[in-house]
């Protein structure tokens, strides 16, 4: 499992064409999986991104989870995150999981973030979307398995 964060001072997303949410202070996740990625994977990421230190305290550090600052989490599969760029000018995307894998996880994916952020925004597994966000710092990180 691969995961992008971005520490975001609001985001939205439409999906197939139709405005689905936006957020505001928070994190942007996009995750894509590959094979042997579990449910142990899944665990693992959700725990690590629902309590990485990497929003500021009151001295300006980066000391405070998104569970600590009450921040929003929007989630988005994104098998692109699995491409493979050495060869040639196309990326090859042969590490992504299928998705009669990766969709099974997705929705695990967002149950395991539900326990932590009830209200979590997510994209379409497999849709045609679009994600504004606005990046704070900039801050981007991964997380992976």
């Amino acid at each position: 499992m691969r995961n992008i964060l971005q520490l975001v001072k609001s985001a939205r997303i439409t999906i197939n064409g139709k405005y689905s949410g936006e957020m505001k202070k928070g994190l942007v996740v996009f995750c894509a999986f590959t094979d042997g990625d579990n449910d142990e994977t899944i665990k693992f990421c959700v725990y690590k991104i629902a309590n990485l230190r990497i929003f500021e305290d009151s001295d300006g550090k980066m000391n405070r989870s998104l569970l600590d600052v009450g921040g929003n989490l929007m989630l988005v599969s994104n098998f692109t995150l699995y491409a493979n760029t050495q060869k040639g000018r196309r990326p090859s995307f042969d590490a992504s999981a299928k998705p009669e894998i990766s969709k099974p996880l997705y929705d695990k994916t967002v149950e395991a973030f539900r326990a932590y952020f009830p209200n979590i925004l997510t994209g379409e597994f497999g849709a045609d979307m679009q994600v504004e966000l606005i990046n704070d710092g900039p801050v981007t990180l991964t997380v992976s398995k």
